[in-house]
């Protein structure tokens, strides 16, 4: 049976949208473990970056919350300066040693804080680790998760891939860069797409930094 609710006298039609999809009211952008050490060893590398930096204007331009995490940053070090440099100020970045940033204490702290956050866009490295620790911890705990496919990478392609496939299979949902963009937006008649629109137009070059 069709969902749908029509005012007769307003002449307009109520549509019960898929409530997985994204809005600014309940999502979180979580960035995993995209450090100065880390990141050289990485495959599609520049790529990843290049993405991750999309996600977090778009985050800024819809005021979503961003949460990042550094693993042992005392070894591997700070966040990578590219990234680091346009987060917005206060941003919380928690350090761990556990793989998920679900058994740091700091992490859970902030997501009991903010309860309204049900949904959230993962991305960073290694996604075989870190990441998918992460992704099946946040599930564990009531959340939607959404890996952002071209804004996390590994070391390794296969490790990358098989990654995807047992979040997948565990509910996690799979997605890109551009469809969490739309889905914030939601409509063309918003105020941000103009913004939206020269995100989406940007192309990637390998000689991008």
């Amino acid at each position: 049976m069709l969902r749908l609710q029509v005012d007769k006298q307003e002449s307009k039609m109520n549509f019960i949208q898929n409530p997985t999809f994204l809005s600014p009211e309940d999502t979180m952008l979580f960035i995993v473990d995209v450090q100065e050490k880390l990141l050289p060893a990485m495959t599609d590398k520049k790529e990843t970056l290049w993405n991750i930096r999309r996600l977090i204007e778009a985050a800024k331009l819809f005021d979503v919350p961003i949460l990042v995490t550094e693993q042992y940053p005392q070894g591997l070090g700070q966040t990578t300066p590219d990234i680091k440099s346009i987060l917005p100020e206060k941003t919380p970045i928690f350090q761990k040693k556990s793989f998920s940033a679900c058994l740091c204490h700091d992490v859970m702290i902030f997501l009991e804080k903010n309860k309204n956050i049900q949904k959230i866009i993962l991305c960073g490295i290694e996604n075989h680790v870190c990441v998918l620790q992460t992704a099946l911890d946040l599930l564990a705990i009531g959340c939607q998760v959404n890996i952002v496919t071209n804004a996390v990478t590994s070391r390794f392609e296969k490790d990358c891939n098989f990654a995807f496939r047992r979040m997948e299979t565990s509910g996690v949902f799979l997605c890109t860069t551009e469809s969490v963009i739309f889905e914030l937006c939601r409509t063309a008649d918003a105020p941000q797409f103009k913004t939206v629109s020269r995100l989406i137009r940007e192309k990637f070059t390998d000689q991008q930094q």
